[in-house]
C-alpha cells in the first residue's frame, strides 16, 4: 500500500505552497483522499479548465515512489512539465524530441527517485528499453491524461492507449488516475475496462459541465457576409483574448486574409506551418503579445490561459466532444466570456467529407499496406505522393493516405515516417483495420456524432442542459446563460 513520505505535509500544505491557492475547487480535495488516505483508484470527469491536474501532481509530491503520467500530445507534456518546473517540482518528460541521452538520463532520474513525476506517450512502451528500466522504478501512481483517448468510440481515440492494462501490469499494476474533460457514458465504461479495473474497483468523480460563466449561443449563417458580420460583432464586443476556430486550413487562411486587411491583428495556427512557427503563435497568445489567434482544432492542448474573452467556431465542429472541449478554453478566470457557434448548412458537408476520409474501409487498408510491402523503396523516395498516385488520389481532399499512415504508425505497424524516408513494416495488418464490418461502425458512430451538433444547434432547449444530457447528465436546470434561456 502507498504511504505519504511526510505525514506533517497535507494536500492543503501543498496546494498553498506550490500552487499558491488557499482552498481546493469542487472535487479536487475528495480525490486526492481517496488516493492517498484510501489506497483507491478514480475516473475524473472535470470541465477543461477546472483543475485535473493538481487531482494527481498533489499526492505524487506525497507518495514516496513515483508518479508516472501518461499524456498523448508532446506539446501538452512539455508545457506541463515546464509549469511544474517553475514550481520547483521535480518533473521531466521522455518522448521522441528527446534525444537518447537526455532519455537514459532523465529515465535514471525517475528511477533513482530524483524525478517525481515522468511524463510519457504510450508509445512509449513499445520501446524495450523503456520498459526494462521503469520497471525497476518505484511506482506509487499512474495517471492516464486525456484518458478519453482509450476509447474507440471517443473522439480522440489512440490505439497505444488502449493497452493502459497492459502497461500497468507492466509496472506492477499501480494505484490508477484517469482524467478526462469528455466522456459519454458508453465511454466512461470503455476507460474503466481498458484500464483492466472493475467498476467496483474504480469511483466516477465528475462535476459534469458547470462553467456557468460561459454563455453558448448559436448563429444561423448563409453566406461569407453572414459569417464575417457575426464575427467582426464578437470582436468589436470584446476587447480581451479569443479563439477563432476553422475546420479547413483554406478557408482559415481566407478569413485571415479578409480579417486582417479589415484591421483585426492576429495570429494563425494549423497544422501546415512549420513547427517553430506554431511554438512562436502559442507563445505570443499565452503572453498576451497577440490576442486573436484564427486556428484550426490542432490548437488548444495545453492551453492554459485565464483570460480567453470568446471562442467561436467558425464552422460547425464534428462533434459535442471536440465542441466542448475547444469552448473549455474560455473563461478559466470565472469571468464572463462568450461560446458562438456559427451554423452553416454548407459545412455539415465539409464535416461529412471529413468523417469518410478518416475512415477507410478495410479494403483500403489491405492494398495500401501490399503497396507498402513491396514498393517501400519508392515510398521513401517519392513520399506520400507516390502512395496517392497508386492509391488512385483523384479528390483533393481526400486524405485517407494520412489517415491509414497515421493508423499504421499508431498500431505499431510501422516504425519512422515518409518525412524522414525512414518508413519501414514492423508488423502484420492488425485485426482492427481488417474488419470492414468493425469499420463500418466507427464510421456510422462517427456520423451520429456530427448528427449531435446538429441536434444541439436545432434544439430548443436550454445549450447547456443538451450537452449535460449528451455527457450522461440528466436533470440538470436550466441555465439562464445561452441563446435558448434569454
Amino acid at each position: 500500500m502507498n504511504k505519504p513520505i511526510n505525514l506533517m505535509n497535507t494536500p492543503l500544505d501543498i496546494l498553498q505552497k506550490y500552487y499558491g491557492h488557499a482552498s481546493f475547487r469542487g472535487t479536487q480535495e475528495n480525490i486526492i483522499n481517496r488516493l492517498i488516505k484510501d489506497n483507491a483508484h478514480s475516473l475524473v470527469l472535470m470541465p477543461t479548465g477546472g483543475g485535473k491536474s493538481v487531482c494527481y501532481q498533489i499526492p505524487a509530491l506525497l507518495f514516496e515512489g513515483g508518479t508516472i503520467v501518461i499524456s498523448p500530445l508532446i506539446a501538452l507534456m512539455q508545457d506541463q512539465v515546464d509549469a511544474l518546473k517553475q514550481k520547483n517540482i521535480p518533473a521531466a518528460f521522455i518522448n521522441s524530441t528527446v534525444s537518447s541521452e537526455q532519455r537514459a538520463k532523465r529515465l535514471d532520474s525517475f528511477v533513482n527517485g530524483r524525478i517525481k513525476l515522468l511524463y510519457v506517450t504510450p508509445e512509449r512502451f513499445r520501446k524495450q528499453e523503456f520498459v526494462d528500466k521503469i520497471r525497476t522504478a518505484k511506482i506509487s501512481l499512474l495517471a492516464v491524461d486525456e484518458a478519453h483517448c482509450i476509447s474507440e468510440w471517443g473522439h480522440d481515440f489512440r490505439p497505444d492507449y488502449s493497452r493502459i492494462a497492459e502497461f500497468r501490469k507492466l509496472i506492477g499494476n499501480p494505484l490508477t488516475i484517469a482524467l478526462t474533460a469528455t466522456a459519454t457514458p458508453e465511454v466512461q465504461k470503455d476507460i474503466i475496462a481498458k484500464l483492466g479495473l472493475t467498476k467496483n474497483e474504480i469511483k466516477i468523480y465528475h462535476e459534469g459541465i458547470e462553467r456557468p460563466n460561459l454563455r453558448l449561443e448559436t448563429a444561423d449563417i448563409y453566406d461569407e457576409k453572414e459569417t464575417l458580420t457575426a464575427i467582426y460583432k464578437v470582436l468589436d464586443k470584446f476587447n480581451g483574448s479569443g479563439i477563432i476556430y476553422f475546420s479547413l486550413i483554406k478557408k482559415l487562411e481566407y478569413y485571415s486574409q479578409i480579417i486582417g486587411d479589415k484591421g483585426y491583428k492576429h495570429g494563425v495556427y494549423h497544422g501546415k506551418l512549420e513547427a517553430r512557427q506554431r511554438k512562436q503563435t502559442q507563445r505570443d497568445f499565452l503572453s498576451g503579445k497577440q490576442k486573436l489567434i484564427l486556428a484550426t482544432n490542432a490548437f488548444g492542448m495545453g492551453i492554459d490561459k485565464p483570460d480567453i474573452r470568446f471562442v467561436i467556431h467558425a464552422e460547425v465542429p464534428s462533434s459535442i466532444e471536440s465542441y466542448y472541449q475547444e469552448i473549455g478554453r474560455a473563461g478559466r478566470d470565472g469571468k464572463d466570456s462568450l461560446c458562438m457557434m456559427l451554423y452553416n448548412q454548407e459545412d455539415l458537408y465539409t464535416q461529412m467529407q471529413f468523417i469518410k476520409w478518416a475512415n477507410p474501409d478495410a479494403n483500403y487498408y489491405s492494398r495500401m499496406y501490399d503497396i507498402l510491402k513491396s514498393d517501400m523503396d519508392k515510398v521513401n523516395s517519392m513520399g506520400a505522393e507516390y502512395l496517392r498516385e497508386q492509391m488512385s488520389f483523384k479528390d483533393r481532399n481526400d486524405f485517407r493516405v494520412d489517415t491509414v499512415l497515421a493508423m499504421l504508425d499508431r498500431y505499431s505497424v510501422t516504425e519512422g515516417d515518409v518525412e524522414n524516408k525512414n518508413l519501414k513494416i514492423v508488423d502484420a495488418l492488425p485485426s482492427e483495420l481488417d474488419d470492414d464490418a468493425r469499420l463500418k461502425e466507427k464510421l456510422m458512430n462517427d456520423n451520429k456524432k456530427l448528427l449531435s451538433v446538429v441536434n444541439y444547434f436545432k434544439s430548443g432547449e436550454c445549450r447547456r442542459v443538451y450537452i449535460s444530457d449528451y455527457f450522461g447528465f440528466p436533470g440538470e436546470p436550466a441555465c439562464g446563460n445561452c441563446d435558448v434561456c434569454n
